[in-house]
């Protein structure tokens, strides 16, 4: 079967480096937030990444990039820091024409999707973050020997990230992948040699080791979903549960395992998709049901979903960054549209519909 040829694009970060990028499929959008380990070409085929781009691409547009320095976007960027990083999203949102979006951060990722989320809260509908923290590695080391080692990790990529021979790279792998198969650990210290130059591998290492966006993440408004595997070899599960406590309202879901990015053949993967799928819309008529559901407006919607979840109107209005008196208006609309005369009734009508069913990874009883 002929690989499928996808669309890639290209547009311009605010200090002129290029970024690549592609959108994909059909319906609500979702914003993959770079990571640094891409290549957006390659990673279709990739066994690591493959099931990711499907399920996340299911029944969505799926836009995706490669962060500045890796895949193809500019290897050249003389700026290589957090802040190049939120601009080249920054950069993409508005060349994709994207208005209002849910947006999904792995590893990395994660830090600069809660600081586009806190910065932007009129765009983004759902955050995800996955395998994902609040501040890098030298932030939550507890001893110099652990600073010393990740320092020496850092040199063992600037010396042999470029080489044939995966020997160096397979230290990576192995925190990434601990228990992924041959041919998926040749498949991502392959994608780490064609998505970065060793030069640059060191610098987005380090950059990577003083992220801190603990001050930016209670400033997200959105609902939000946080999963982190248990054991997962490269970022504690201790600093997941942290970004999940520091985000207002997030859901934290522990998962089984101890890859970093989870392979499709483990018990947990199922686990996540279930939760994506039961947490973001995944298609055009995802919470409009026939009736008098479909008069609702996209922010009616959005305002009905957490009714019917249990927030009063100061929780829905901090959700959705709007006042409460707006809130208030938008309830009335609904109740008209509804034909229902209090939130008790307009809540059975709701969940009877599929609204509000789930709540800590649980459908309500």
């Amino acid at each position: 079967m002929p690989r499928r040829v996808q669309p890639i694009q290209f547009c311009t970060s605010s200090d002129g480096v290029r970024i690549a990028f592609t959108a994909t499929g059909r319906g609500p959008s979702l914003v993959k937030t770079a990571n640094w380990l891409t290549h957006i070409e390659y990673d279709e085929r990739s066994p690591v990444w493959s099931h990711w781009l499907a399920e996340l691409g299911r029944g969505r547009t799926l836009t995706r990039y490669d962060v500045r320095g890796c895949g193809l976007s500019d290897w050249d960027a003389p700026d290589l820091s957090f802040e190049g990083w939120v601009r080249d999203l920054e950069a993409v949102v508005d060349a994709a024409g994207l208005t209002r979006f849910a947006l999904i951060g792995l590893s990395q990722g994660g830090a600069v999707s809660i600081a586009y989320a806190a910065r932007h809260p009129d765009r983004v509908s759902h955050l995800v973050l996955c395998g994902a923290f609040a501040r890098g590695r030298l932030l939550f080391a507890k001893s110099q020997a652990e600073r010393d080692e990740y320092e020496m990790a850092i040199r063992l990529a600037e010396i042999g990230w470029d080489r044939e021979n995966p020997a160096f790279r397979q230290t990576f792998a192995t925190q990434i992948l601990p228990e992924g198969d041959l041919d998926q650990q040749r498949s991502i210290t392959e994608l780490m040699r064609l998505s970065t130059s060793a030069a640059n591998a060191g610098r987005i290492l380090r950059e990577i080791a003083n992220i801190d966006v603990t001050s930016l993440a209670p400033q997200v408004r959105c609902p939000t979903l946080v999963l982190h595997s248990r054991q997962d070899a490269r970022i504690p599960f201790d600093e997941g549960r942290l970004m999940a406590t520091l985000i207002p309202g997030a859901r934290f879901i522990p998962l089984d395992g101890c890859n970093h990015f989870l392979l499709e053949s483990e018990p947990s993967w199922t686990t996540f998709a279930n939760e994506l799928r039961a947490f973001l819309p995944s298609s055009s008529e995802h919470h409009r049901p026939a009736g008098s559901f479909a008069q609702l407006s996209a922010r009616e919607i959005e305002v009905l979903e957490l009714i019917a979840r249990g927030l009063d109107n100061e929780q829905i209005a901090s959700q959705l960054s709007l006042s409460e008196k707006t809130v208030r208006n938008h309830i009335t609309a609904i109740f008209s549209k509804l034909e229902v005369r209090t939130r008790a009734q307009a809540i059975v009508q709701a969940r009877t519909a599929g609204f509000g069913q789930a709540v800590n990874g649980e459908d309500r009883a």
